[in-house]
């Protein structure tokens, strides 16, 4: 039985960590992962993905720490190469990624909801880094994208002082974008996820690979890019698509081109 589900539900893919009864990453999962995001990637009828914890009480408790018992190097590069690429390949999805938070999300399986676009999180959630306390560190983007989204003050409670937080504290610093009633991340975030196929595919690319620019290049060099992204959305066939649907005020019938 696979460890990672993968179903599509019209425009929307939906991706559920089955491995209980903590959900963690394995390598074979991270590969499963990798590989299921690069296929939606071509597919061109899926707008949006959200990713889930199967069962009630985990989101993913991150890597299974047998893995790492015996100390061996080689086991630790391959893990963290695997991690890195499962998780890169996420953050650079073409779509938007939504993290439905339904239970505890902790160290990769934290790492993971922060590759994602946005993340919505169940009342009960709680969320940590805590590889510090195993003599260990987040090596899949957790130190740079905690960081980015929370600031150098609270990136370094959660990971340099091991502090778990809670959804309420969460949503007050900026590191979840909702906090919902236990049992309904899901559904949060599906519907969330059909606002996205109200959009543009083409356009949306161009916004999220602009947004994300903020983290590597300057203002300076981003503002000439979004021009020239903003002009060559009219080489597109939802250009004038979205346009003519708003004049004639109807529903836009996208083609993803």
């Amino acid at each position: 039985m696979s460890q990672l589900k993968l179903e599509k539900r019209g425009h929307t893919a939906l991706i559920t960590i089955s491995n209980p009864p903590a959900n963690t990453w394995t390598r074979e999962t991270l590969t499963q992962l990798r590989d299921a995001v690069k296929s939606l990637e071509q597919d061109k009828n899926i707008y949006a993905l959200v990713i889930t914890g199967e069962g009630q009480k985990f989101f993913s408790a991150g890597a299974d720490l047998n893995l790492f018992a015996s100390g061996d190097k080689t086991v630790a590069s391959d893990m963290s190469r695997i991690f890195g690429e499962a998780f890169e390949t996420l953050a650079a999805f073409r779509g938007v990624s939504i993290a439905a938070i339904n239970g505890y999300a902790m160290g990769g399986g934290l790492e993971v909801a922060l590759a994602c676009d946005i993340r919505i999180a169940e009342e009960q959630a709680q969320l940590a880094l805590p590889e510090a306390k195993v003599g260990l560190l987040p090596c899949a983007g957790g130190t740079q994208n905690l960081a980015w989204l929370v600031g150098e003050g609270w990136a370094k409670r959660m990971i340099l002082c091991g502090e778990r937080i809670g959804a309420a504290k969460a949503l007050q610093i900026g590191l979840v974008e909702e906090v919902v009633a236990s049992g309904l991340a899901l559904e949060t975030a599906l519907l969330l996820a059909d606002k996205v196929a109200e959009q543009s595919p083409p356009a949306v690319s161009a916004c999220k690979k602009l947004i994300q620019q903020g983290r590597s290049g300057t203002i300076s060099t981003a503002l000439p890019l979004e021009r020239e992204l903003f002009v060559g959305l009219f080489d597109t066939q939802d250009q004038v698509e979205g346009v003519s649907a708003f004049l004639q005020k109807r529903k836009a019938n996208w083609v993803n081109g």
